[in-house]
């Protein structure tokens, strides 16, 4: 019953896109949030009840027809999609955009991104994640993404069609001689040997392409953002889990986790010092977000190598803190992205040498951004705190796992994971302390106004989950337990309770909300005992001129010199940091390379993406006829 609910959402999906063509635009946005809280809610449903039973479709290949189904380790990211699409919904439903050609490509890329987790065989997931793929890049050609950016324009493109070549490749070795494509017949017949390696050589740059790309694009915060960067890294996490951890096996040996755990290492260290160079709102969360994105890898490929060790227990330590880690950084990342909507909506600049004072016009943005802030620097008791725990205490016990080399890698991780964290730190003190602390810097800060009522409520909302989460992560992993299943065999799980985490017999506890209590507790103490034991009542002071003069009266928002600036914050880590350059180098690709964009872009992108579509259903209809 719960997989022909979801083949009815993925239709209803399909006839959204339809009402997105003709203009219907309230339309759209509300069945886009009913269609996502529809995935959230049967996501939570199936990780409760157990896995739905696969329902077959008259489509496919002749000799494994189209099956859509639900278990343990696409419950949960089908939750985090319906979470991610039902904030993208509600953010384009107070933003009121009327493009229907833009806003009829919603549907389809959501479409494409539940088909991929809902597919119980490899053809019905090739067959999602294609579509997500070509989806995006048609949506963000329409939001003008590429605008000024041909190179990274040809690049999306280019990783779109050389994922779906790679992965149909890996999708072939997988199923081997027998042609079995779903996902119980490929557990019976894992990959062994040249066929594993070349499988783990397919599948990890395909997956990393189509998850930091999106991350990449210089596309400003704001629905569009919050959809393509916040569920296409979740799908191809989902991917990297599915094809190497689920299906690749339990034995397999000790380095098929080494190349993922030491490129997630180097994936959270780009990406926590982009975060840390940028004075720009969008690429700073960009950054945040592949340094998050970099300690899941690091999460995944730990488990992979524990349970080749024959550690199940601390390999479901290192993919519950992967899964907890991929729910914390979606909310956080989404309110971050959101408040910078707002911010750049209300004071007119999304450049931090251009804000400031921002707590004084905007303060319930403020609080709530400080919520997204804190958890993204991964500090207790908010959401990012225990997945980061979790992780690092999985490090600390897999000193005992494989030989020297691998023990090195290991250490090598954690000196990277302390450095990443460090880094994340200051640049989410640099985010916050420019944008909304000190004076305002331009005129149109000064007037900026709160955010609307239903903006303001989802951020509320979002900042007061990422606390609750933060405090409760036991029931979450408990939650999760199915899919932790999937990830680290049936060889044993660590003992889950509901307000403490525990890695094992040997390792530390987390308490939580018993550190949450004790901080609020302290705060409140210190701010009495200061209130009492000082003789003087409050005054106002002028603010601080950082040692400079007084400045003039022509100079209203101070003395430029006096203000510091995201450039001069940054300047610290550079002697010590290197400067990585993001510049994408020329692609030799043939003639039908894409133009400069320009006017008419989107529609050519539209186009291109109803025609893959429209391919991908005449030879569905046409293997389906075969059958």
């Amino acid at each position: 019953m719960m997989s022909w609910i979801l083949a009815g959402l993925l239709a209803a999906l399909l006839l959204l896109a339809l009402a997105g063509a003709t203009g219907r635009v309230p339309l759209l946005w509300g069945g886009v949030v009913a269609v996502s809280g529809g995935f959230l809610l049967l996501g939570m449903a199936a990780l409760l009840d157990g896995d739905a039973t696969p329902v077959l479709l008259p489509f496919g290949p002749p000799w494994a027809p189209l099956s859509l189904g639900l278990d343990g380790l696409s419950a949960w990211f089908l939750m985090l999609l319906g979470l991610t699409g039902s904030l993208a919904g509600l953010a384009g439903w107070s933003s009121a955009d009327a493009a229907p050609r833009r806003l009829m490509l919603w549907p389809l890329l959501l479409a494409g991104l539940g088909l991929a987790l809902l597919a119980a065989d490899l053809f019905g997931l090739l067959l999602g994640f294609a579509l997500a793929g070509f989806a995006a890049h048609a949506l963000l050609s329409a939001e003008g993404a590429w605008a000024g950016h041909p190179r990274l324009a040809r690049a999306d493109l280019l990783s779109s069609l050389l994922a779906v070549a790679g992965l149909a490749v890996a999708m072939g070795l997988l199923s081997g001689l027998t042609g079995d494509l779903s996902f119980a017949g490929l557990r019976a017949n894992p990959p062994e040997g040249g066929r594993a390696a070349a499988i783990l050589l397919l599948v990890l740059p395909t997956v990393a392409a189509r998850a930091v790309l999106p991350l990449l694009a210089p596309l400003p915060p704001g629905p569009a953002a919050l959809l393509i960067g916040g569920a296409m890294p979740v799908v191809a996490v989902y991917l990297l889990a599915r094809l190497l951890l689920d299906l690749g096996g339990p034995a397999q040996p000790l380095w098929w986790g080494m190349p993922l755990l030491a490129g997630g290492a180097a994936l959270a260290l780009t990406g926590a010092m982009r975060a840390l160079r940028q004075a720009d709102l969008a690429p700073l969360l960009g950054g945040v977000g592949l340094a998050h994105l970099g300690l899941v890898a690091m999460g995944l490929g730990l488990a992979a190598a524990l349970r080749a060790a024959d550690l199940a227990p601390l390999a479901a330590v290192a993919a519950g803190a992967a899964l907890l880690h991929l729910l914390a950084q979606a909310l956080f990342l989404a309110l971050l992205r959101m408040a910078a909507a707002e911010i750049a909506q209300g004071a007119g600049s999304r450049h931090l040498d251009h804000l400031g004072g921002l707590i004084h016009a905007m303060p319930v943005l403020a609080w709530a951004a400080l919520a997204g802030a804190a958890a993204a620097a991964l500090l207790p008791p908010l959401s990012g705190f225990a997945g980061g725990w979790l992780l690092s205490q999985a490090l600390f016990a897999s000193w005992r796992a494989g030989p020297l080399g691998f023990q090195l890698l290991v250490a090598m991780v954690v000196a990277v994971m302390g450095l990443v964290l460090a880094v994340l730190a200051a640049s989410m003190l640099r985010f916050w302390g420019l944008a909304f602390l000190g004076r305002p810097r331009r005129p149109r800060t000064l007037g900026a106004r709160e955010a609307a009522p239903l903006p303001r409520a989802v951020l509320l909302a979002l900042a007061a989950l990422s606390v609750v989460l933060g405090l409760l992560p036991g029931p979450l992993l408990r939650l999760a337990e199915p899919a932790l299943l999937r990830l680290a065999g049936h060889g044993g799980l660590p003992d889950l309770g509901i307000f403490t985490l525990s890695a094992g017999p040997a390792a530390a506890d987390y308490t939580p909300l018993a550190i949450g209590i004790l901080l609020a507790v302290l705060t409140g103490a210190a701010g009495g005992l200061m209130r009492q034991a000082s003789p003087y009542p409050a005054v106002e002071a002028p603010p601080w001129d950082d040692g400079f003069i007084a400045p003039p009266a022509h100079l209203p928002f101070g003395d430029p010199a006096s203000q510091p600036r995201a450039e001069g914050l940054a300047a610290p880590m550079r002697p010590w940091l290197p400067h990585w350059s993001w510049r994408w180098p020329a692609l030799p690709l043939p003639a039908w390379r894409l133009p400069p964009p320009r006017r008419g872009t989107a529609r050519r992108a539209l186009r291109f993406c109803l025609g893959t579509v429209a391919a991908l259903l005449l030879l569905l209809a046409w293997l389906g006829g075969g059958a």
